[in-house]
């Protein structure tokens, strides 16, 4: 089992930038995958980032491709999702979730944390 709690959310200006972090406990959160979603009011959970335990360059939705940035630290079992040039489109509330080595499926996630990108 792994419990996942993010942080960092809050509310911005349009342009501005926000750090989340996602702090893992539990089994150990080196050999998941990582990754962030978002679900904006009305719509769907969408995927916007992941990266593989190892680390890595990440990957990323279309929509935030050069603004975002996933990172892991597996010292401190904690991920992060750097978001700059942020958008009103940004809105969201944000979880971060983990998936097992080698499967396809997000098995553990957090319980959000509110972005507001204000115009």
């Amino acid at each position: 089992q792994v419990q996942l709690v993010e942080s960092g959310g809050g509310l911005v200006q349009a342009g501005g930038s926000l750090r989340l972090s996602c702090a893992a406990s539990g089994q150990a959160f080196s050999r998941y995958g990582a990754g962030w979603f978002r679900q904006a009011p009305g719509k769907e959970r969408e995927f916007v980032a992941a990266i593989w335990w190892s680390g890595g360059p990440g990957s990323y939705a279309d929509s935030v491709k050069g603004r975002f940035t996933i990172s892991r630290d597996n010292a401190k079992n904690t991920a992060y999702l750097q978001m700059n040039s942020l958008k009103p489109e940004d809105t969201a509330v944000y979880y971060c979730a983990a998936r097992r080595s080698g499967g396809s499926i997000w098995n553990y996630w957090g319980q959000g944390t509110q972005v507001t990108v204000s115009s």
